[in-house]
């Protein structure tokens, strides 16, 4: 992961070449993208400034996996790949709680004891 991103758009506070090698990387499911990230990654730019960071999605095609990259200083790269975790994980919790209270609906719906 040596390379240097080839971007035009390196925000102000990204110190280029230093800040742009070694980033950080994690792997989200592609499904939580909109959840952490608003409609067509609408909080993206507000996301980079505030942390600022520079990050790139890269949809990984064999798997339902989207690497994000993480680019900045060491301490700011820590804390949004800590921030960008953790949105995951409560996003992923947040979509497992629906899905077992939906299972729990469609289970008390399909046979109540007057309909057997």
């Amino acid at each position: 992961m040596g390379m240097l991103p080839e971007r035009k758009d390196i925000p102000p506070w990204v110190k280029a070449p230093e800040d742009l090698k070694d980033p950080e990387v994690l792997q989200v499911q592609t499904q939580l993208l909109e959840a952490m990230f608003g409609p067509a990654g609408s909080r993206i730019p507000y996301i980079k400034q505030v942390s600022k960071v520079m990050l790139e999605l890269k949809v990984l095609e064999s798997s339902d996996l989207t690497e994000i990259v993480v680019y900045g200083s060491y301490l700011y790269k820590l804390r949004a790949r800590w921030m960008l975790q953790s949105m995951a994980e409560w996003h992923y919790q947040r979509q497992e709680r629906g899905m077992l209270k939906l299972e729990d609906a469609m289970k008390a719906l399909e046979l109540g004891p007057w309909m057997k």
